[in-house]
């Protein structure tokens, strides 16, 4: 038997994973988001630019002009982070708004920033007595080649904090921690 809302209607586990799952898609496309890894991107790219010139000059004996070089190509790489902590921080914040507890929607974000997020989740979780958490990473099916890069990074992850982890059976792209 279906379990039932306030309202009397029936609860569809399906259906709202469904609908979570199309606000994820609608968030990753926002246009906010996208400006600011985009932006992310071009600030990278300035600083791969800026330091290889660097290191050219240096090759040719242009020391100040390295140095100068060089520390142009820092700015760019801490505006790139700033960047992506605000895309990070902004994705995360959306795709969670409805989450049950004990649940952690980590679509969207880079996996470095999908391990933080993960690891302070469980320390909270940890913190809270909870017995499990529920981190949904995806399948990888947005990633280059369409190869999960998320999920490996969190079992890693749990192997390190000795945390029983499982795929859920049901869903490649939900895993389970046990937190003990």
């Amino acid at each position: 038997m279906m379990p039932y809302q306030e309202d009397g209607r029936e609860w569809c586990t399906k259906c709202e994973g469904d609908r979570n799952l199309e606000q994820n898609q609608i968030n990753q496309n926002n246009e906010h988001y996208v400006a600011l890894r985009a932006e992310a991107a071009r600030e990278g790219d300035l600083m791969a630019q800026c330091y290889r010139q660097g290191h050219e000059a240096y090759q040719q004996g242009q020391r100040a002009l390295a140095k100068q070089l060089s520390e142009k190509g820092s700015g760019h790489k801490r505006k790139m982070e700033r960047l992506n902590v605000e895309a990070s921080a902004w994705i995360f914040r959306e795709n969670n708004l409805v989450s049950k507890p004990g649940e952690v929607d980590l679509h969207g974000l880079y996996v470095k920033e999908a391990v933080m997020y993960a690891e302070d989740a469980i320390e909270k979780a940890q913190s809270r007595g909870d017995l499990e958490m529920r981190l949904l990473v995806g399948k990888g099916l947005h990633s280059d080649g369409q190869v999960a890069k998320i999920k490996p990074a969190l079992e890693e992850l749990m192997k390190r904090r000795s945390l029983p982890a499982d795929v859920d059976p049901d869903n490649t792209g939900l895993l389970i921690v046990r937190l003990r």
